[in-house]
């Protein structure tokens, strides 16, 4: 029998991607709900694949998967990253906007065919930034975020009319994270030539 019949192509995919995800540091709930590998065996191929050699600085993380979303939005880097980070899930067709521009999930994806697609997502944003502030399990909460648990959405900046994630419950002041830092910045430098002027 090829090993390239169906049955047997479905399981190496599932094989691939948690050795994917392991390498993401990836939870083990986490490789279980895309591959639906048992935990022990996610815990035999970290250890025949990532526990010796060259490989050691691939930890093993522990615990559940973040679920608060302040993170994405506390600081301008982070907004800046979250978004650029939502907009990869879109690139990559993780997510896709509905007809009112909400992000929703693609239609009948499967879970394998997701998890490859938010690899793709975070593999891409970790290229850009040499220390980024977001690792693959909030790449996964970013995404239950958007399509899940639509706590945050795309807003649209008023200023620059480019799209950025915003906290579905919070006052949208309409500015992008970077705009708002440059009006931030303004309003300092007025100040001091303010303060300047009365000293």
């Amino acid at each position: 029998m090829r090993i390239t019949d169906d049955r047997y192509q479905g399981e190496i995919e599932k094989f691939n991607l948690a050795i994917r995800m392991i390498r993401h540091e990836a939870r083990t709930g986490t490789i279980r709900n895309f591959t639906g590998f048992t935990e022990d065996r996610i815990r035999k191929l970290y250890g025949a694949y990532f526990k010796s050699g060259s490989n050691l600085t691939v930890r093993r993380r522990r615990g559940k998967s973040p679920r608060q979303i302040n993170r994405f939005v506390s600081s301008t880097r982070r907004h800046t990253e979250a978004t650029l980070l939502a907009c990869l899930l879109r690139h990559y067709r993780a997510i896709r906007f509905d007809q009112q521009r909400k992000p929703v999930p693609i239609n009948k994806l499967e879970k394998i065919t997701l998890g490859n697609r938010l690899c793709h997502a975070f593999e891409s944003y970790a290229t850009l930034y040499a220390d980024p502030e977001f690792n693959f399990e909030w790449t996964w909460n970013l995404y239950h975020a958007l399509v899940e648990s639509q706590e945050l959405l795309f807003s649209q900046c008023s200023t620059c009319g480019g799209s950025y994630v915003q906290d579905a419950f919070a006052l949208d002041y309409h500015w992008c994270p970077l705009c708002e830092q440059k009006q931030l910045l303004r309003n300092n430098c007025q100040l001091n030539d303010h303060n300047r002027e009365l000293g």
